[in-house]
């Protein structure tokens, strides 16, 4: 039993921060009944997104609501607070945080005191000063960013259609992505076999008229499922008439044209980043001990190093592998150590408040399995090496017994079973992005200018 009141602040609703707090809730019932505990989660999204899904969200394999999973419905016994951390000074236990009513006020940042803390604000896209970047470049880390890019490229096609320009259409059905990780790959891999199954509905185009482009810096790509998978999946995707360019970098992308380091230029209305990741920024503006890369140095236990009440994992920890071979290895940021780690920090945080000894948090790498398309895959587990349709399968299995609560689950399950008896849905609906265009061409304001 707790014996001190105590108020638990956990900065974050993704992987590490949504396990974490229902760790909690589970954990301190008694004492979140009686006021001896209170947890509080800052997020700047209601709900937590299970990135794993993305590429099948994008690809219309399943529903996007479904990809999501609702933070009050979950942790009802927590009190979410939609904002953002500003600052956190945990000399003082103190937290800087907006919410969405404080720009509306005109208010100072409120701030929220607390006993334990629990960082676990994930990361986000590390762009490069590439030139044209920012004005065109897509990302691929939300939902809401998916379901744009599945619109983007319909739309791109029914552009293509439409078209009496060669060098409009040519520009419209080039497709390039930077970044052969998995968010690269697996998105690459599902909207491509999207629109090759799309363009039979489009009587003047056919799926050698499309360019799709993978740019990769290093000299191969899913690392993560070993050196021999990840050339079977260069094979793979050739063979799907997909240029894979490694140890290329995009030196311009300006004017819709990308510009590769090898000379190669390619007029594009599509270029998706997804090369790699950096800490959220709310980590530097903490007085919490930093690796040279920004993430928050922490102990086996969890905890951060040097510091007592405060706790990370997931992107924005440097934990220590306790399984590794070789002594200072760290675990790998990903969703397969985040959500095991949420268990062990929550477990830990609950034993500090009893004073009970705290657990290392230890698990060996079990292996990785990637989605290249409908029932094509790559998977590297537990040393057994396995592609095409078993992959995909184990790779589906796997993500659906990740993904939280019995509802999702049962959701996803069933949208994968009813789209194998009926065709895919291939409507794009990219006005959902701009709802009040046609309330205001109604109103006499025109029609706003489109993106694409």
């Amino acid at each position: 039993m707790v014996k001190e009141p105590a108020r638990i602040l956990v900065v974050g609703g993704g992987y590490v921060g949504l396990y974490t707090a229902l760790r909690l809730q589970r954990k301190l019932k008694s004492e979140l009944r009686s006021g001896r505990a209170e947890i509080v989660v800052v997020t700047p999204e209601p709900y937590m997104t299970y990135q794993p899904f993305l590429p099948e969200a994008a690809a219309g394999s399943i529903s996007p609501r479904h990809v999501v999973v609702p933070l009050r419905r979950v942790l009802d016994r927590c009190k979410i607070v939609i904002g953002e951390a500003q600052s956190i000074d945990h000399a003082k236990r103190v937290a800087s945080v907006t919410t969405l009513a404080t720009e509306d006020e005109g208010s100072d940042p409120m701030e929220l005191t607390y006993d334990e803390l629990v960082l676990a604000p994930g990361s986000i896209s590390r762009t490069l000063p590439v030139p044209g970047l920012a004005d065109h470049g897509i990302g691929f880390k939300t939902v809401e960013e998916a379901i744009g890019l599945r619109n983007h490229v319909i739309e791109q096609m029914d552009i293509a259609s439409s078209t009496r320009d060669p060098a409009l259409r040519d520009a419209a059905l080039t497709f390039v992505f930077v970044g052969g990780g998995y968010a690269g790959v697996e998105a690459l891999g599902e909207l491509e076999d999207m629109a090759r199954y799309a363009s039979r509905y489009y009587h003047n185009l056919k799926p050698e008229d499309m360019k799709w482009i993978l740019v990769e810096a290093s000299d191969r790509i899913l690392p993560e499922v070993g050196a021999e998978m990840g050339r079977y999946t260069v094979r793979e995707l050739r063979g799907r008439n997909i240029d894979v360019r490694l140890e290329t970098r995009l030196d311009t992308c300006e004017d819709r044209v990308a510009v590769l380091d090898d000379g190669s230029r390619f007029p594009t209305r599509t270029l998706v980043w997804t090369a790699g990741v950096k800490p959220h920024p709310i980590l530097a503006a903490t007085d919490l001990p930093k690796d040279e890369r920004g993430r928050l140095k922490c102990t086996a236990t969890l905890t951060v190093d040097g510091t007592t009440h405060a706790w990370a994992a997931g992107d924005a920890a440097a934990v220590p592998d306790v399984t590794a071979d070789e002594p200072g290895k760290e675990c790998a940021p990903n969703a397969q150590h985040a959500v095991r780690q949420a268990t062990v920090l929550g477990d830990n945080i609950v034993a500090s408040l009893r004073k009970q000894p705290l657990k290392e948090y230890a698990h060996r790498y079990a292996g990785s399995v990637a989605s290249l398309g409908l029932h094509k895959g790559v998977a590297h587990v537990y040393g057994r090496k396995l592609k095409g349709y078993p992959a995909w399968f184990m790779h589906r299995v796997y993500h659906l017994s990740r993904v939280p609560t019995f509802n999702r689950k049962a959701r996803v399950l069933a949208e994968w079973t009813l789209s194998g008896l009926f065709k895919r849905e291939i409507v794009s609906l990219g006005s959902l992005e701009h709802p009040r265009a046609e309330f205001e061409l109604a109103a006499g304001g025109g029609r706003p200018k489109e993106s694409s």
